[in-house]
């Protein structure tokens, strides 16, 4: 039992830490925590102030935009949960290599409390630097939560077998079961678990990687968003495969057992995964061919709206009142779609105002025109133009035209505004505005005082 770290540590306690050596240990323990703790608190505030002030100097250069204080406040707590195992570790190696300064530990003498200490630290420090890089590519919390207990309980047993000295026979026992995968093949349960930790966490590792060139790729606007977003995937796509084949041969799974499942794969994505994998390949043609961009002002279908994602397997569009339709991608390659902003972002609007038939046509049409032009997204070229479209029961119909272009931004907001500054224009100006008129018929009545009576025809 002794010579396991759990028995060094029981002895230690039984002997009261009489002995100089388990004493020093201890106050250095004691200390690094005490240390790592003060300095955790009052650091990670000030690392994450530097950060956002890069990323406002960033979103000045043209990159992502600085977040919210909310943001901010979230990733202190995640940046103080890195710093405090980070910072106790190194101060427990500077205690250590104190202690054989100070001759307390003399020669190879082992520091083992300080080892027990440094490995459960370690252990802390690898799970929330791998939550911390998780929280890039997993977005949903319940997931997150879910493997954060998960892969915790795994370190807490795995430590605790460590600990009392039992990991090694665990090994041996789990690398003694024997799982046999055809006639020849067989592979252990100790490989297969090795292997699954190995593929995960070098899974996780690639799609962290795949992140970081995406916002690398986000940040270069003079790349156009589509080839952005095939970039992105492509290097996502090899990260992944290369990772996943790189832990397989690390953990020692020969690869020819992967041709087992190589037809039943097959199958299944010829058979049930037909419109999945339509989909895939009409994203990527969507992007490559650049007939569909991000941004874009698209009506498919019943469907309208801007282009806001491209993403596997549909296109997301923002509707005029806030919502957000989900598009298949394969109704994009097969249906008509109607891109209003294809080849020319400019898009003309129109805004119609009725005045009465006495007003002054002429006067109504500079005022409708220098309400237009009176609008900072209305182009100058093509100048706005005023037409008179209808004589609507004895009323004049002014349709005024003109052209932005950025309809990304809205357009029926453009409308909006340049018909108020005409109505305020042409009330200033005492131009008579159409209302409503109805034809009068006198009918004769019986006798000389009978008298006629409107009717609306």
């Amino acid at each position: 039992m002794n010579e396991t770290p759990l028995g060094e540590l029981l002895q230690a306690v039984a002997e009261g830490l009489t002995q100089p050596r388990h004493a020093w240990e201890a106050a250095v323990i004691g200390l690094a925590l005490l240390l790592a703790t003060l300095l955790s608190r009052a650091g990670a505030p000030r690392l994450v102030r530097n950060l956002r002030r890069r990323a406002g100097a960033g979103a000045d250069a043209g990159g992502p935009p600085p977040k919210g204080a909310a943001a901010a406040d979230e990733e202190v707590a995640r940046m103080r949960r890195v710093l405090f195992p980070l910072l106790a570790l190194s101060f427990l190696w500077l205690g250590e290599g104190l202690l054989r300064q100070l001759h307390v530990l003399t020669g190879v003498q082992p520091a083992r409390l300080v080892g027990l200490a440094a490995s459960l630290i370690g252990t802390l420090l690898v799970v929330r630097v791998l939550f911390a890089a998780l929280r890039r590519v997993l977005r949903r919390g319940a997931m997150l939560a879910s493997l954060e207990r998960a892969i915790g309980a795994v370190a807490i047993v795995c430590v605790a077998l460590y600990a009392t000295g039992a990991l090694s026979d665990v090994i041996a026992w789990l690398d003694a079961w024997k799982i046999p995968l055809g006639h020849a093949q067989t592979v252990s349960l100790w490989s297969i678990l090795a292997g699954s930790a190995t593929t995960l966490g070098a899974v996780l590792f690639a799609m962290w990687l795949g992140a970081l060139v995406d916002d690398r790729l986000a940040a270069q606007s003079a790349l156009e968003p589509n080839l952005r977003t095939v970039l992105g995937r492509v290097v996502r796509a090899l990260l992944l495969a290369v990772a996943t084949l790189f832990a397989l041969a690390v953990s020692g799974i020969d690869l020819t057992i992967l041709s087992v499942f190589g037809g039943a794969l097959g199958v299944g994505l010829g058979l049930g995964l037909q419109r999945i994998a339509s989909n895939y390949v009409s994203g990527f043609i969507l992007l490559l061919e650049r007939s569909l961009r991000i941004g874009d002002i698209v009506a498919v279908d019943k469907y309208s709206g801007q282009v806001t994602r491209i993403n596997t397997r549909a296109t997301v569009l923002r509707q005029g009142d806030g919502t957000e339709a989900v598009i298949p991608n394969e109704m994009l390659v097969s249906l008509p779609v109607v891109n209003s902003t294809l080849t020319n972002r400019q898009v003309g609007l129109s805004v119609s105002i009725m005045i009465g038939p006495d007003a002054d046509v002429a006067a109504a049409r500079q005022l409708l025109c220098e309400a237009a032009r009176s609008h900072p997204r209305v182009l100058p070229e093509p100048a706005p133009s005023v037409m008179l479209t209808e004589i609507r029961a004895g009323n004049l119909v002014l349709q005024v035209g003109f052209t932005i272009a950025d309809p990304e931004n809205g357009q029926q907001n453009v409308q909006s505004d340049v018909a108020i500054a005409a109505l305020e224009r042409l009330r200033a100006h005492h131009i008579e505005l159409g209302v409503p008129r109805g034809d009068f018929r006198v009918e004769p009545g019986v006798g000389a005082g009978a008298t006629g009576s409107p009717t609306m025809p």
